[in-house]
């Protein structure tokens, strides 16, 4: 145990500065680290971390034209949605005529909207129930009527 020479109170031998004052331990200098910044876009992806090369993006939509002798056809597979697309024949909406796919939305259903009257009649504490019950609706994304 090393006794601090401005309080008097025992500490660590391995110390070097008092716990109860804080007064420096003659004789003993701190240990050097050796520490760095992080470097920008620390977190751990291919480019960064590792000394692999770089990805190449891929484009993200199929390609439907010819094939072209030395073009790279890898694609990858569509994450997101993109919005409506044209289909250019296989499907056409019977109220305006577009060939955009349908937009499906999740919505109330009768039987929930009916469930949700009777239990906010009979009973104020489960009303909200009727609520959970929801069905699949095909919208049209140009005119916003309902496709079945």
């Amino acid at each position: 145990m090393t006794q601090c020479q401005n309080c008097g109170q025992a500490n660590a031998d391995e110390s070097h500065f008092c716990r109860f004052c804080g007064h420096r331990f003659a004789g003993k200098a701190p240990q050097t680290y050796d520490v760095r910044p992080p470097r920008p876009y620390a977190w751990k992806t291919d480019e960064y971390q590792t000394h692999a090369e770089a990805r190449v993006n891929a484009p993200l939509m199929p390609h439907h034209g010819p094939s072209v002798p030395g073009q790279n056809t890898q694609t990858a597979m569509q994450t997101n949605y993109r919005g409506p697309q044209d289909l250019a024949g296989n499907y056409r909406c019977p109220f305006c005529g577009t060939n955009f796919l349908p937009v499906i939305e999740r919505r109330v259903s009768t039987a929930g909207w009916i469930t949700f009257a009777l239990l906010l009649i009979f009973t104020l504490v489960f009303f909200w129930i009727g609520l959970l019950i929801r069905e699949d609706v095909h919208v049209c994304p140009v005119c916003r009527r309902q496709v079945s």
